[in-house]
């Protein structure tokens, strides 16, 4: 499969991958973006090995704590800001719950239960511990669970 094919067929794919991560369209687009960049310097190396897609969401779930963890250190604030960008017709209730929840979390969940990935892959993508992994996981969902109502509202 040629660099081009590949994007053509999963590109759409790797957008709502970026957008579940980000949870903004924008920064979606500029990660899938950034991530192909990347793909496309190692695509001959890649295109042969295991999985191209794996690889290049691990370099989407990387850059994205990366540029979580420059802003975060750049853009501190007491300000809170207004909102952001939600697709309520294809995340729903479930989405602005995930958007709630600190970048952190919502990329050890969105890892986790949309990749179904390991704790142990979870730790190396992002370059924390097993510990983190399961306390983020354990946080998120602690809190997830804290506004039953929103999961209760679809079943009338």
């Amino acid at each position: 499969m040629e660099f081009e094919d590949f994007v053509r067929a999963r590109g759409s794919a790797l957008l709502r991958y970026g957008y579940v991560l980000t949870g903004n369209a924008d920064d979606a687009a500029d990660l899938v973006q950034e991530a192909l960049l990347k793909l496309s310097d190692a695509w001959r190396r890649v295109r042969n090995k295991d999985n191209p897609e794996s690889y290049v969401r691990t370099i989407m779930a990387r850059q994205h704590v990366s540029w979580w963890r420059r802003r975060r250190r750049e853009h501190l604030t007491d300000d809170v800001p207004e909102g952001s960008y939600t697709d309520e017709h294809a995340f729903g209730e479930l989405w602005k719950e995930l958007a709630a929840l600190p970048r952190g979390q919502r990329a050890v969940i969105v890892l986790r239960y949309y990749e179904d990935l390991p704790d142990q892959e979870i730790a190396q993508i992002l370059g924390i511990s097993r510990g983190t992994v399961r306390s983020q996981a354990f946080h998120a969902l602690n809190a997830l669970r804290v506004k039953p109502a929103v999961f209760e509202r679809g079943r009338t």
